[in-house]
């Protein structure tokens, strides 16, 4: 059995990046490279991600709760492009609203094609 977190590394987190790099590049000015260099990738990583050709992922964006994802992931880019908040804080903001919201279950029965596990990661966003 895997559990939730390890399907967060393979079919959540690179939406996040995705969605992220294009929030900070297309509407927060920030280069490609400042992006890559937060984010800890290559400057080729986060033109992939501009371009779609990583972070695909139709569960997330097919999710009657795909809004409330899009909202925080937009709440996310400006903090880290306005308030220079820790990337890292961010990301866990964000998956944190991926779980809380159901979306994880969902792609958790996809994969796995059962019920998720209990998760020890119920929690609030976490505080600025």
């Amino acid at each position: 059995m895997k559990i939730p977190c390890e399907l967060i590394v393979w079919y959540v987190l690179p939406t996040i990046r995705r969605e992220v790099a294009k929030e900070l590049v297309e509407n927060h000015g920030m280069s490609q490279a400042e992006v890559a260099r937060r984010f800890g990738v290559t400057d080729a990583a986060i033109s992939q991600y501009l371009k779609k050709k990583r972070g695909d992922n139709p569960m997330i964006d097919s999710s009657p709760q795909h809004e409330k994802f899009m909202e925080e992931v937009r709440n996310a880019a400006k903090r880290i492009a306005v308030e220079k908040a820790e990337f890292a804080k961010e990301i866990c903001n964000i998956c944190i609203v991926v779980k809380n919201t159901g979306m994880l279950a969902k792609i958790y029965e996809i994969q796995m094609g059962c019920d998720p596990p209990a998760c020890a990661c119920d929690r609030k966003i976490i505080s600025q």
